[in-house]
């Protein structure tokens, strides 16, 4: 299986919403660095717990928007939603030996465009 497979499958058990089933394709001591709060996730156990007392409205979906890979590094760009919020997660996977070693996840908040850019853009809906 390649790198990008084994990212795919992550992605596809987080779909689940079975989270300890998404952390078997972590290493069992795993960093899950969340860089724009400062935090570090440690292990798969701390993963599955954590995701599984996240706070939601309904069901998490998982929309994998693209895919990049080249040997042990993957990247991908998610859009997660329970039904009520829309979050994207653009994620920096480490793969080794047919495990993610490592991710560093970004959850960027949506905020306003700047007016005085109207001249120049067009709005993305």
């Amino acid at each position: 299986m390649t790198e990008k497979e084994i990212v795919l499958n992550f992605w596809k058990a987080m779909e689940s919403n079975n989270f300890y089933a998404a952390a078997e394709y972590l290493t069992p001591d795993c960093d899950v660095i969340w860089p724009l709060t400062k935090e570090v996730i440690r292990g798969r156990k701390n993963f599955a717990e954590l995701n599984s007392a996240y706070p939601s409205d309904g069901k998490w979906c998982f929309k994998v928007e693209r895919i990049v890979g080249e040997g042990e590094q993957v990247v991908t760009d998610v859009v997660v939603s329970d039904g009520v919020r829309s979050d994207r997660a653009i994620t920096f996977h480490t793969v080794r030996n047919g495990l993610i070693f490592k991710q560093v996840e970004y959850w960027p908040e949506e905020y306003q465009a700047a007016d005085w850019r109207t001249k120049w853009v067009e709005r993305a809906e």
